[in-house]
């Protein structure tokens, strides 16, 4: 009887898991089953860039999987019983329901309003191919001399900011930060970001709080307002509301609790990866979501479910991280460099080189994943002591779990996380969120 894995959501992280089980196990052992709500792979690493217009080339997953011995399912995930180790699925023929022996959980992240008024009424969104659409069309029939803001001075939001003011010079463009402008990057790295943001025309509103957004404007915390014909936002991600249903142990943000080789603390035949999941890197510091965190907790997940089932030696390699590659527009790129824990140093690449720099990021890892069984592989059988005996060390750790006295839960509730049912500690609050396009606070 085959061992039946089904891995949830093909972004970069679920995609690269399912290619690298096909790479690792033999199909006459194991059933790999990737099921994504869309038929095609979305590089969410270039929204921004489609939101201004520029067309990305379709990469069908039927396309990029045919041939490998992993089963794609196109529906949409409704719900996951950890209990039954059963999914609900949504597609074209109606409901129905996957059984699994190893769930790998990647089902990623939407935006986040952060509950304020007015965002999810007059806000548009790049977290999602969907949102991006819906920015391209309205950019495009916006008059010059407009203005546009983009709320959020992170990664996405200095990436999205300066993609539009190359891209539409036309416009009035604007970027309102919490904080200050590139406040995380080495002072040679702000330097540059601020010159480029200076070039492009882009007006920064730094150490401001929104507190509204209204059809034409957003409100700060400090009574002011900045005009806006679209407001972009970007202020950060939330994660998908099914796994905070679950009795899997989850953060009060609904990221899945896992050990080092991603694997549920609450239920081992249930690993995470990207957004999804709670992963800690160097020094035990948690890592951000984004792809750079995402493709080496696929790698980590995958060699691991592999290694338990074959005999094999778990995976013990450290999550770290090494730069931060930032696209501004398409002509210039800031690369900084970074200590594994992601603390910005003194080096850092600037300009054109810097942009094709990126440019190659993106590409090696869109083709890591469109190329999923491609390099050295060697196909190992599964080992039916090694699953008897991971499934006897997971109702171990389940039995111990359940006996875990108050005061680990009590420790649990204290670090943000919500243990499963039947603890001590009450849940943390729910986020509602839309899959893939918003979630609220």
């Amino acid at each position: 009887m085959q061992h039946r894995i089904i891995v949830l959501g093909a972004g970069y992280a679920g995609a690269i898991v399912a290619g690298r089980l096909a790479r690792r196990l033999r199909p006459e052992d194991v059933a790999v089953t990737l099921v994504n709500a869309e038929a095609d792979f979305v590089e969410r690493v270039r929204m921004h860039q489609l939101a201004v217009g520029q067309d990305l080339p379709p990469r069908p997953l039927d396309e990029m999987f045919a041939g490998t011995g992993v089963e794609l399912r196109v529906a949409r995930v409704t719900g996951v019983d950890v209990d039954r180790r059963a999914v609900t699925v949504v597609d074209a023929n109606g409901a129905g329901e996957l059984a699994y022996d190893t769930l790998v959980y990647a089902l990623g992240s939407g935006w986040n309003d952060q509950g304020v008024p007015g965002v999810a009424e007059h806000a548009h969104q790049i977290a999602g191919r969907p949102g991006a659409l819906r920015l391209r069309e309205r950019l495009a029939g916006l008059p010059a001399g407009q203005p546009v803001v983009v709320v959020g001075g992170g990664l996405t939001g200095v990436e999205a900011v300066t993609e539009i003011a190359e891209a539409r010079p036309d416009l009035d463009v604007a970027l309102v930060a919490r904080a200050g402008l590139g406040d995380w990057l080495s002072p040679k790295g702000r330097g540059h970001l601020r010159k480029v943001c200076d070039r492009l025309g882009i007006t920064v509103h730094e150490h401001a709080a929104v507190t509204g957004v209204e059809a034409d404007r957003v409100t700060t915390a400090d009574g002011g307002s900045v005009p806006a014909a679209v407001t972009v936002w970007t202020t950060g991600f939330a994660v998908h509301p099914i796994a905070q249903a679950t009795a899997l142990e989850v953060t009060d943000t609904g990221r899945i609790v896992v050990d080092g080789t991603m694997r549920s603390v609450s239920h081992p035949d249930v690993y995470a990866v990207g957004d999804a999941a709670l992963a800690k890197g160097v020094g035990d510091k948690p890592l951000r979501m984004s792809c750079a965190s995402g493709v080496p907790m696929a790698w980590q997940a995958a060699d691991a479910v592999a290694a338990r089932l074959t005999g094999g030696k778990l995976p013990n390699t450290p999550l770290r991280y090494f730069n931060q590659c930032i696209s501004l527009g398409r002509s210039e790129g800031l690369i900084q460099y970074v200590t594994g824990d992601d603390r910005a140093v003194r080096a850092a690449l600037t300009g054109r080189l810097a942009a094709v720099y990126k440019e190659l990021v993106c590409k090696g890892a869109a083709w890591g994943v469109a190329n999923p069984v491609l390099g050295p592989s060697r196909r190992r059988p599964v080992v039916r002591d090694a699953v008897r005996d991971a499934e006897r060390e997971a109702a171990r750790e389940a039995a111990r779990e359940q006996a875990a006295p108050s005061g680990v839960a009590d420790e649990a509730g204290a670090a943000g996380v919500r243990v499963p049912t039947g603890s001590l500690v009450p849940d943390g609050p729910v986020d509602s969120t839309d899959p893939g396009i918003k979630a609220t606070a």
